[in-house]
């Protein structure tokens, strides 16, 4: 069995200095914790896979093509590949698990 405790995540997470840490890969699927500190720029990319946004803590807004939507902890948001998305108007640090479908990258050759 694989299990994860957030804190100890977050406490990695923290330790690398980026917003986003893969703590599980497989081929079928991969999933990490994305944290983003208020006013902070979400500069992500539309991804190849599809992916589940599940808020953990924190309040942002999000939108995912024309959509614009409030988010907390809580929240579950679904994103399928190829769709723009990002975060903003970051009120309260968000903490965010992240699981793609298939693996991140892999089917843009980054297996």
């Amino acid at each position: 069995m694989d299990a994860y405790e957030l804190a100890t995540l977050e406490g990695e997470r923290a330790a690398t200095a980026h917003p986003y840490l893969e703590f599980l890969r497989v081929p079928a699927l991969s999933a990490g914790l994305y944290t983003l500190e208020r006013g902070a720029t979400d500069g992500q990319s539309p991804h190849t896979e599809d992916e589940i946004y599940v808020v953990m803590a924190g309040r942002a807004r999000i939108t995912v093509g024309a959509e614009v939507r409030a988010v907390g902890a809580g929240s579950v948001v679904y994103v399928a590949a190829g769709i723009p998305h990002r975060f903003h108007d970051i009120v309260e640090r968000i903490e965010i698990v992240v699981v793609f479908a298939p693996a991140e990258g892999s089917l843009a050759g980054g297996g």
